[in-house]
């Protein structure tokens, strides 16, 4: 499949039927069938119906080969290593399981340093799973997350000047340097979440110098908001920064024209895919998203916070937990999304 045609497969293709819009996009991010298939099935979606053609599930990726550990903040979402990555993912694959994303978690002594060097390790856990899955689920789809703030000494999620503020040239140069080596591994998908300005045209023009932009989706975390829910997945991914905070790179939660400027930018960059994270309270800006990029797939992210506080209230006997997610994830869809992560999918 050539990059253009999954772009147009990945995109609202039926303009004139506006009763009957299309969510085309994650079917064909999702696997690598024949793409008529995939067109003649999402034919029958609803606007807002969750299928697992249009879901992406989490990974945590330990470097602790064996290592198999729950996430105490996460509710039943585990770190594994790689030799229980695949007997973990062979009963979701048959049950439909199309596409994930992947997070490394660099545990051993020693592993983070100030510039991150352990993130393109080839034989780090992120680049040896591509490998791996590649091998063992060909029609998974595989997404790479691509930051440094899992691999760097001090969480943050880029390199710092001396004084601790954050040098975007240098920043930008090491993430786009780390998603190529992701893309060269195999992965179909590079997300740089690390929210850097120039990131998204910086990693695009190196795909295109590599010769590898035909067949690598570039999504980027256009609207990445800060706040107070990442911390279960900041728990899970020990990224949690040494000093101060996010706030000076990710968009305050406030900041919708922001957002919609971060949008416009990194499509004028040449992403393929925006996204928007968090979800649920953020559903404007989803739709800002969808109206500014008309003919482009946007992603929603629900994170750990909000997948926590619905087992919460779970548990709290407040509402049911299936219900929740199902109607969590359909207001997300009905905004505008077409690709969803969620770490639901397991259950």
């Amino acid at each position: 499949m050539s990059f253009s045609s999954l772009v147009q497969d990945l995109s609202f293709r039926d303009p004139a039927s506006e009763r009957r819009p299309v969510a085309r996009g994650p079917s064909s991010i999702s696997t690598m069938d024949d793409t008529r298939s995939h067109v003649s099935r999402a034919r029958s979606y609803a606007s807002t119906a969750a299928t697992s053609s249009m879901l992406i599930y989490p990974l945590f990726i330990s470097d602790q080969d064996d290592e198999e550990t729950l996430i105490p903040s996460l509710p039943d979402q585990h770190r594994r290593g790689i030799n229980k990555v695949v007997p973990y993912l062979e009963p979701l694959v048959r049950k439909g399981l199309r596409s994930v994303i992947l997070f490394g978690v660099p545990i051993a002594a020693g592993a983070k340093d100030a510039l991150g060097t352990a993130a393109d390790d080839p034989k780090g856990p992120v680049i040896a799973t591509i490998r791996l899955l590649r091998q063992r689920f060909p029609q998974l789809f595989i997404v790479a997350d691509v930051c440094l703030c899992e691999y760097t000494s001090h969480g943050h999620c880029g390199i710092l000047r001396d004084d601790g503020s954050l040098n975007n040239q240098l920043s930008v140069d090491r993430v786009s340097d780390v998603a190529i080596a992701y893309a060269q591994a195999g992965a179909h998908c590079v997300a740089p979440s690390d929210m850097n300005d120039g990131r998204i045209r910086a990693i695009k023009l190196k795909l295109i110098e590599e010769g590898i932009a035909h067949r690598v989706v570039l999504m980027s975390y256009a609207a990445k908001f800060s706040g107070c829910l990442y911390g279960p997945f900041r728990d899970a991914a020990g990224s949690v920064p040494s000093f101060g905070d996010r706030k000076c790179y990710q968009l305050p939660p406030g900041g919708r024209g922001l957002a919609r400027r971060a949008i416009e930018r990194d499509i004028g960059e040449g992403a393929d895919i925006i996204m928007v994270k968090p979800a649920s309270q953020y559903l404007d800006i989803i739709s800002d998203a969808k109206e500014i990029g008309k003919n482009m797939p946007v992603a929603a992210y629900q994170v750990s916070g909000e997948f926590a506080m619905i087992h919460a209230g779970a548990k709290a006997g407040v509402f049911d937990l299936k219900t929740m997610a199902f109607e969590a994830t359909e207001g997300i869809l009905r905004a505008g999304a077409t690709i969803v992560f969620l770490d639901w999918l397991e259950s």
